[in-house]
């Protein structure tokens, strides 16, 4: 069930990078049986693969040939129209998929049967775990908060076979993160603007804190994303995190 399966050479024990020339980069050691494949989507999207099960977050701005890869789960960390967006759920919605939206979204739960979940809340879907987290931005003088702590919106941590992957919205860096500090072996974390989410030196304080592994960044521009390279890439690297520098619609396999 993995996506562009045609663009990826599986070599036993061996993580693959896949770019869209189909060239592969070997990056990481595992066990064929247990490969975790994750898709960088448009803007903070991101579709999770393993074991026949199909996992999207904030699934957004999808060609319609997504219908090929019906998820069997979307989860929703925040209302904002570049993180829920309909017309993409449309495409890749099953009369099997089962949805998790925060629960302030009530009408968007009501139109879509989901399951309304809050931080700190635990569900599985097949093989995974799935743990709701924190996920707000801090308030700026004169501006207040584009993602109110009191909304109770929701970040996510995914869990398969001791691998945990951990994708956090739009939130800034809070200090939420000394509770899953030393658990994360993968982070997708927003590269910008920083009114709306955490960036620059903010992403790699979290990283920091969190001390993840890998780092795979998300909610980017090509010209953000260069200038934290840029700037950053080396601070990243020397928290021992391998930085993935993955553009929209390229994949990770684990």
């Amino acid at each position: 069930m993995n996506f562009m399966k045609q663009n990826i050479k599986t070599i036993v024990i061996i993580g693959i990078l896949v770019i869209a020339t189909g060239t592969a980069i070997t990056v990481s050691l595992m066990d064929t049986e247990d490969i975790i494949t994750i898709n960088l989507l448009n803007n903070a999207g991101v579709m999770i693969e393993a074991d026949d099960t199909r996992i999207y977050i904030d699934p957004y701005g999808l060609p319609a040939d997504y219908s090929e890869f019906p998820a069997d789960a979307i989860l929703i960390t925040h209302d904002h129209g570049d993180h829920y967006d309909p017309s993409s759920i449309d495409i890749i919605k099953s009369d099997e998929t089962e949805f998790y939206f925060p629960q302030i979204m009530r009408n968007q739960i009501t139109e879509y049967s989901a399951i309304a979940v809050v931080p700190e809340d635990t569900f599985s879907i097949n093989d995974f775990n799935i743990r709701c987290f924190y996920m707000y931005t801090i308030p700026v003088p004169g501006y207040g908060s584009s993602h109110p702590v009191e909304n109770n919106y929701t970040s996510y941590i995914i869990e398969y076979n001791d691998f945990s992957i951990f994708h956090s919205g739009d939130s800034s860096n809070i200090d939420e993160y000394e509770q899953i500090a030393g658990e994360i072996d993968l982070v997708l974390l927003p590269l910008g603007p920083g009114c709306q989410t955490m960036t620059g030196l903010d992403v790699v304080a979290a990283i920091q804190q969190i001390e993840p592994s890998y780092f795979i960044p998300i909610h980017f521009s090509d010209e953000q994303k260069d200038i934290f390279i840029e700037d950053y890439k080396a601070n990243v690297e020397s928290c021992d995190c391998t930085f993935l520098d993955l553009d929209y619609f390229e994949s990770f396999e684990i």
